[in-house]
């Protein structure tokens, strides 16, 4: 039953311990406070005071909650949860999108936000990415981009049902970079999820700042033209450094260079190889990657 339930609301095993955790402490909560309203009533125990009762905790029980999961950390789950909750007894679909979307990076408050996912590699990210959106109904993967013809991420396009444009290099880094085909899709915002060519002007100054890529070492060291994937985790590890992680950032006319939207850290152990960072710097990427994204979203949309 309990794995039933982390399947369903797609979470790690950890979050799915905190999620429970929420719920015991903020039902405890809702019936301390739910009591403690009462005792203000002057309401005799009986049928009355029961009905009142649970009205007042039916009314005060998602606030209990989502207070709770704030130092817990699963504000986000139980913001969609009870969001859920309410469209069920209201009969309406919860944070119905608004009108199209403009294109360009430009953001109507309450439209439905789509993203374009640009990958070259088997796209483990990307399939972390389409999957936290894919029952928000404020953002959509709505493209996925490639440049690198049998890459694993245009089988997890494939099977998630998402469009898929091919791009060859010239016309990409010389040419028009694409703009039109994606502001056919009413494109906003630009992910890069292990994408390995360097974006061109044309690209920055049509979706400026609302282009985010993830890197996986601790900007600024490490950054720049040819470091990406294992040359990056061999550098570190030739450096010595005791530490590494990943950088999420948004995109400028340099490589590695745009505004640090978040940094997570992992330890170097003393026997580490470049294939074992990796699989440590593949795990905080799918941790944070996704959830960042959405936030960003969020913040610009309702600054």
């Amino acid at each position: 039953m309990f794995q039933k339930l982390q399947d369903k609301w797609k979470v790690s095993g950890t979050d799915f311990l905190l999620i429970f955790i929420t719920f015991a402490i903020g039902g405890s909560l809702c019936g301390i406070a739910g009591k403690k309203i009462m005792s203000l009533t002057g309401i005799d125990k009986g049928l009355v005071w029961l009905i009142v009762y649970i009205i007042i905790l039916t009314i005060i029980w998602p606030l209990c909650v989502l207070l709770i999961s704030i130092p817990l950390g699963q504000f986000r789950f139980f913001k969609k949860y009870i969001s859920k909750i309410l469209a069920r007894f209201t009969g309406q679909k919860p944070h119905a999108p608004g009108k199209a979307a403009v294109p360009g990076g430009q953001v109507i408050p309450g439209a439905r936000s789509n993203i374009a996912i640009f990958a070259s590699g088997a796209g483990s990210n990307a399939a972390k990415i389409i999957e936290h959106f894919q029952e928000n109904p404020e953002v959509k993967v709505a493209l996925l981009v490639c440049n690198k013809p049998g890459a694993g991420v245009l089988e997890v396009a494939a099977n998630n049902g998402i469009p898929v444009l091919m791009i060859e290099r010239e016309r990409f880094s010389r040419g028009d970079g694409y703009v039109d085909e994606l502001k056919q899709y009413n494109i906003q915002w630009i992910i890069l999820a292990g994408f390995l060519w360097k974006l061109p002007v044309s690209l920055v100054h049509a979706w400026p700042g609302h282009i985010i890529n993830i890197h996986p070492a601790l900007l600024p060291n490490y950054g720049g033209k040819g470091m990406y994937g294992k040359y990056v985790h061999e550098a570190v590890l030739a450096a010595g450094d005791k530490k590494s992680g990943i950088s999420i950032h948004y995109v400028d006319e340099i490589y590695d260079h745009g505004e640090v939207i978040k940094q997570a850290y992992c330890e170097i152990d003393e026997n580490e190889t470049a294939d074992s960072l990796a699989a440590k710097i593949h795990l905080l990427e799918h941790e944070h990657f996704p959830g960042v994204i959405e936030e960003e979203i969020a913040r610009k949309k309702n600054p």
